[in-house]
């Protein structure tokens, strides 16, 4: 049975080894990158992002949760003293920061994996990308301007 093997075997094979063990050739070249990164090679690094913002929101939404409950009031002069303390202004703005980091994961997945034409993918990641970049960018700076002490009068 090995005579066989040794037989088929790729020129450069082992003797002896299964044909997956063969040595790299012209016909059989090296992988270029390690198993599970995908063909563009950033599977692995984008589905942990993923997992990390994930999570990452997950908490933050239930220490937002908890904070509020916890409030003595939901007027605004309440909710705008809170927020303009650090310890509520910090967590609020990583919220702000790892939520729509998973929408812009989340949605980039989508357009790649369901916008075949490659003219169309690239204009709607861009797209993407600048629609999430924008709504965080106001959402920071509503978060700031609070925790800065500018009220709404104030410019």
């Amino acid at each position: 049975m090995t005579s066989e093997v040794n037989a088929a075997a790729a020129p450069g094979a082992t003797p002896g080894a299964p044909d997956s063990a063969a040595a790299p050739t012209a016909a059989t070249p090296a992988p270029a990158a390690p198993l599970g990164t995908g063909s563009a090679r950033e599977g692995a690094h984008h589905w942990w992002l993923e997992r990390l913002t994930s999570l990452a929101t997950f908490i933050l939404f239930v220490w937002f949760a908890v904070s509020l409950l916890r409030l003595p009031g939901y007027d605004h002069s309440t909710v705008t003293e809170w927020l303009s303390s650090p310890l509520a202004a910090v967590p609020m703005l990583l919220l702000i920061l790892a939520t729509f980091w998973h929408i812009k994961l989340g949605l980039q997945v989508i357009v790649e994996d369901y916008v075949h034409d490659d003219a169309n993918r690239l204009f709607m990641v861009l797209l993407v990308n600048f629609a999430v970049v924008l709504a965080a960018a106001f959402a920071a700076f509503a978060i700031l301007k609070v925790a800065l002490g500018a009220g709404p009068g104030a410019g």
